[in-house]
């Protein structure tokens, strides 16, 4: 392990920190330690505790209820633990799960080194033919995006989805967003079959990158994604549009264009978070005159009814295929920036206050 174990803390909105972390005492059955070795960042959620505009700051969540409550929050400052992008090397382990040298892939926080219980802490031992810092995306960001297009496919199947093909095979897919979940999920349809994939991306350098795998991408500024898509994608009189949109970029302009994108009584699969409002979502005009649905795909839940065949474990084995498939590609365009744990807070504070031109950021 290392000499100095040291922690990522959010003191405040706009104040970030490294906190030391005492060693651990000897390890007991069933435990493992890993020393770290990349940490991603995301974007959207990491950045909101920094912001000070993550829900669960201002307002109570009651499980119970699924409801967001007035009064007190139960999280506040400081925020540890935050972050669910890590790979880390197994440096001790007193159980049969892990070997010392397995590399695993977890969600234990922007962290320096960490103690897990193999009964309690969830990992995914990444296969040693793979890029190790792809396996930032095993354990949660992959799923997320797997998720989705599960979603996709219980839309048509219900519960009896046998593949994450079964909502884009031969279908017609527009992504809003090439950020890294957008990328990642466009990377998913085109693997599992889908007869076309368009992404819409407002900004030049993400476009870049989109187009470098091989995706197509429109620019907003330059056509209305909507009438493009809609003037190509016929399905019959009255019906054109996309199959599926998958909503990935967390702006509420970006849902009420999916919502414009998709073909009457179609779906549009939402994976993105937004910490403000969404004014811009006009419900009284295409979702209502084209009688759409909306279906959030988020990583606490798969479609109800497959879970006995689908969970993040299985969701994690399809990330592993799709970075086995595209890793070489994923590993150069779309992680753009390294920086030592060690910098962290001056990282995060940066990227909180201005917009940039890196896509995925991974701390060493």
């Amino acid at each position: 392990m290392p000499d100095r174990r040291i922690a990522v803390v959010v003191e405040r909105s706009g104040v970030v920190t490294l906190r030391d972390e005492p060693p651990p005492p000897p390890l007991r059955e069933g435990q493992f330690d890993v020393e770290t070795v990349f940490s991603g960042l995301s974007t959207g959620t990491d950045l909101s505790w920094v912001k000070g505009t993550n829900p669960g700051l201002h307002r109570r969540w009651d499980p119970e209820l699924g409801l967001f409550m007035p009064g007190t929050s139960d999280v506040g400052y400081p925020i540890e633990g935050f972050g669910y992008m890590q790979v880390g090397r197994v440096t001790g382990s007193a159980t049969p799960a892990v070997q010392a040298g397995d590399l695993a892939a977890m969600t234990y926080g922007h962290r320096s080194a960490y103690r897990a219980d193999a009964l309690t802490d969830r990992f995914v031992t990444l296969p040693t033919s793979l890029d190790p810092v792809l396996g930032i995306y095993a354990a949660h960001m992959g799923p997320i995006c797997a998720n989705g297009l599960l979603h996709a496919a219980a839309d048509i199947h219900g519960t009896d989805v046998r593949g994450l093909g079964d909502g884009v095979r031969g279908r017609r897919i527009a992504v809003t967003g090439a950020g890294v979940v957008g990328l990642l999920t466009a990377l998913f349809a085109r693997l599992h079959g889908a007869e076309s994939v368009v992404l819409v991306e407002p900004t030049p350098s993400r476009r870049r990158i989109a187009a470098d795998l091989g995706l197509e991408v429109v620019d907003p500024h330059d056509v209305d994604p909507a009438v493009l898509l809609k003037s190509r994608w016929r399905h019959g009189a009255g019906d054109r549009g996309a199959d599926v949109v998958f909503q990935c970029r967390g702006q509420a302009s970006a849902l009420a264009l999916a919502l414009r994108m998709v073909r009457p009584q179609g779906t549009v699969i939402d994976l993105a978070f937004y910490p403000g409002g969404s004014e811009e979502v006009r419900l009284g005009e295409e979702f209502h005159h084209n009688g759409l649905s909306l279906r959030c795909a988020q990583i606490g839940r798969v479609p109800r009814g497959t879970g006995h065949m689908w969970d993040r474990e299985r969701l994690s084995t399809e990330t592993l295929a799709l970075l086995t498939a595209h890793g070489k590609g994923i590993a150069e365009h779309v992680i753009t920036d390294y920086s030592p744990l060690s910098e962290a807070p001056e990282t995060l504070v940066r990227l909180a206050g201005s917009r940039h031109d890196g896509l995925q950021h991974v701390f060493t």
